[in-house]
């Protein structure tokens, strides 16, 4: 059985392992990626301070050493094929594409300079192509990020940093030597919700505690009616709530970097200044509703504050950007699907042999390990649904690469990627890092021709 995977991040590497080691039918696995960059969010989501969860590369890179598995980087779906192409040259499809679009706040100011989603701000520091020249302006002294997951620690984080913290990560050079001279002195972290309705994970959280330059600040406040429990360990919540309390407990720190955290806040509106730029964000103060589930829901008080700002990253969430061809979930903004299957979005009825993992298929939910149960899970789909797809002759295994190869698409290979990543880590290794990251494809189909 021939598969064609669509994405080469945690996800979609998860599903090609589970296929290629099934040992009840031969499956070749053929995986696209836009960029001439394996991994996705490994690569260009994780924080460049967190590069314990990067080693999970090296997982991927078995997968790919298969003899069944190809990589065929620099082809995007949608410009360069289509997805009938790829139904007359594979048996099954698995859209592993991920969330690259980001949800907005949808208030006014929104669109003003220095009100930045904080998926911009991620890609740009992250040294992704499409983010590369991004417009992050760090001359400001106070940011607010507004969110309460993981997402707006990450960012929040990487703006306080020092220079020496960051300068051994793998950060993007560009955002390294703009971090360096950032003028960026306070961050507030904002969320709608109460602190036990959060979404960070404890270590992140706790890691806020530890940089070498910062203080966090919690407010005694901001914690009132929340039931602190006096044992360690618990549910995420539990050890959330004990962090925020050690945390509101310390004395005022001296460290010349503050982060705040806030709850029970939703802007209003972004502030601009006579300039055009965010001089203020409009804060509606929250009561929590809770509903007969259990769900809480924060309702406006109509009570106003100005937050001093001059940036705004909102960090509220992703989604799937729209693929001609790929039935698209309008009100979820995932791939149409059911479990895992792909389904017309009005009618849904299944589409046959069409199948969407990850992110694409649930929205932005879940740790990278979290992936590689679920995407085994809709492989068995696959596996249960293909039992006599082996039968359909398709053409020779190279007739894709040909096709691409006519059309003047300069494909990137495993290999070809293994020379970039070599020349990466040349590149790390001169300042110190463990890469410095090459930003722009140009740049790096330039190396492949020389090579």
């Amino acid at each position: 059985m021939r598969v064609a995977i669509i994405g080469s991040g945690p996800a979609g590497f998860y599903a090609a392992e589970a296929l290629l080691r099934r040992t009840d039918t031969v499956v070749h696995v053929d995986m696209f990626d836009r960029l001439p960059t394996p991994y996705g969010l490994v690569r260009g989501g994780v924080a460049p301070d967190h590069q314990s969860i990067k080693a999970v590369i090296r997982v991927y890179e078995k997968t790919a050493a298969r003899p069944t598995f190809r990589f065929l980087g620099n082809v995007c779906l949608g410009r360069d094929i289509t997805v009938e192409e790829l139904h007359q040259h594979y048996h099954q499809i698995v859209y592993a594409v991920g969330n690259e679009a980001d949800r907005r706040l949808g208030i006014p100011g929104e669109g003003i300079s220095r009100c930045t989603p904080a998926a911009v701000f991620i890609g740009w520091y992250n040294g992704h192509p499409d983010y590369r020249h991004a417009k992050i302006d760090l001359s400001v002294s106070r940011v607010a990020v507004v969110g309460n997951g993981n997402v707006a620690i990450d960012a929040a984080r990487i703006l306080l940093r020092t220079p020496a913290e960051l300068e051994k990560t793998d950060i993007a050079a560009h955002a390294l030597e703009a971090l360096r001279n950032s003028r960026v002195r306070e961050v507030f972290i904002l969320g709608r919700r109460g602190p036990e309705q959060a979404s960070f994970t404890p270590p992140e959280l706790q890691e806020l505690g530890k940089m070498e330059d910062v203080d966090p600040i919690v407010a005694p406040g901001e914690l009132a009616g929340c039931v602190i429990p006096e044992a360690e360990g618990g549910s995420q919540q539990d050890k959330n709530l004990k962090i925020l309390q050690s945390f509101a407990a310390r004395e005022a720190g001296t460290k010349a970097k503050k982060i705040h955290l806030r709850f029970l806040v939703s802007p209003t509106e972004v502030i601009a200044d006579p300039t055009g730029n965010v001089a203020g964000l409009a804060l509606e103060k929250n009561r929590l509703e809770i509903c007969p589930d259990g769900s809480a829901i924060a309702r406006g008080t109509g009570e106003i504050e100005v937050l001093d700002v001059g940036m705004v990253l909102p960090a509220v969430g992703f989604a799937v950007e729209r693929i001609a061809g790929v039935p698209y979930d309008e009100k979820l903004r995932v791939i149409a699907n059911e479990d895992g299957r792909v389904v017309d979005p009005v009618r849904r009825s299944v589409i046959a042999n069409e199948y969407v993992v990850g992110w694409a298929r649930t929205g932005p939910q879940g740790l990278i390990g979290s992936h590689k149960g679920a995407s085994a899970h809709v492989v068995e789909h696959m596996i249960d649904d293909g039992v006599d797809l082996a039968m359909r002759t398709l053409p020779d295994r190279d007739a894709i690469v040909a096709l691409l190869h006519d059309s003047g698409q300069q494909i990137v290979t495993f290999d070809d990627w293994k020379r970039l990543d070599d020349v990466e880590m040349a590149r790390g290794e001169r300042r110190g890092a463990p890469r410095d990251k090459m930003v722009d494809v140009e740049s790096m189909l330039a190396v492949l021709a020389k090579s």
